[in-house]
């Protein structure tokens, strides 16, 4: 295998992407598990957006929603994990400026895009439970439409600088990104201008955005909880809770697996930056493999829409 040395002759319209520069060697066996869910989070998504666009039963606002999740997670998945088996299977490291900040920015758009997209949807949650009879007239297709399109927007918008920001930085040396995906921070610090304003910048902005959408989703939940202990019925508590159940599955796995990799960056000195790498791509891997199976065993109707479409292809 070349020596990450030898790298520094690649032309300066490429950046070159080294994989855990201290464990090469760990590539070669991770390429088969992450593969397998790449094939699984493609699979499984394109299957859940089939279903519920096939089953009229499905044409329904939270449903909407959940596409528009699988859609962002497809994304993301796609901007990141053929470009990492690439180098895992055929050792293809290099990467066209262009394609490296188009990359970055969809990363850091994407991102808070679903967690704008989970606190949407919290809010969906919560006006089904707390105020079950004006559901219809408050969350509607035209309301699924304009929340998208702010989802979208806000956070396109706003986190466009970030990948501006390193592109418009000077890279006169080095041109070796040490990761398998072209991060702010490990591409600007290739640099040799000074990156305060863009490292600044990207917490603000990125912190910002999804702090506000955490603290949404909070207190949607605290408001049903409350309406659900309230309910003397017998039954309807349980019967609340499992319709945001899945739901919460996914925002506590999603907030789980970004706390892990924020406190490894922070501890940054203290954890080899091979763990960083690996905890990176698994962030992009496993949320959107495991999301739309969450939803399929935990929401009756996405079971039957399932079925039936089993029954329509065979």
């Amino acid at each position: 295998m070349t020596s990450p040395s030898n790298y520094s002759s690649a032309p300066a319209s490429k950046f070159l992407l080294i994989c855990f520069p201290n464990y090469q060697s760990w590539q070669h066996w991770l390429a088969l598990p992450f593969s397998f869910l790449f094939l699984l989070a493609m699979g499984a998504n394109t299957t859940l957006l089939i279903t519920i666009r096939l089953e009229a039963s499905l044409h329904e606002p939270m449903y909407y929603l959940l596409s528009l999740l699988s859609l962002l997670d497809m994304v993301l998945c796609l901007t990141v994990i053929p470009k990492v088996l690439a180098i895992f299977w055929f050792d293809l490291r290099s990467i066209s400026f262009s394609a490296c900040f188009l990359q970055m920015f969809i990363m850091n758009s994407f991102l808070p895009m679903e967690s704008c997209t989970f606190m949407v949807m919290a809010y969906d949650r919560y006006v089904a439970i707390c105020h079950p009879l004006r559901y219809p007239s408050i969350i509607s297709d035209q309301f699924v439409a304009k929340a998208s399109a702010f989802i979208i927007a806000r956070n396109a918008l706003l986190l466009s600088p970030v990948p501006i920001l390193s592109a418009r930085l000077r890279y006169c040396g080095k041109n070796v990104i040490e990761n398998c995906i072209c991060a702010n921070l490990s591409v600007s610090r290739l640099s040799c201008d000074n990156i305060t304003v863009n490292r600044i910048y990207q917490s603000v902005a990125g912190w910002t955005l999804l702090g506000s959408d955490f603290i949404l989703i909070f207190i949607s939940y605290i408001f049903i909880l409350r309406a659900v202990f309230k309910l003397k019925t017998e039954g309807a508590a349980v019967k609340a809770l499992s319709t945001c159940g899945s739901h919460f599955i996914l925002i506590l796995f999603f907030s789980t697996i970004l706390l892990v990799v924020v406190l490894t960056n922070v501890a940054r000195k203290r954890v080899p930056m091979d763990i960083l790498i690996l905890l990176n791509i698994l962030h992009h891997l496993i949320p959107p493999a495991l999301n739309p199976i969450v939803y399929g065993f935990q929401t009756k109707e996405l079971k039957q829409g399932f079925q039936k479409l089993l029954h329509r292809g065979f």
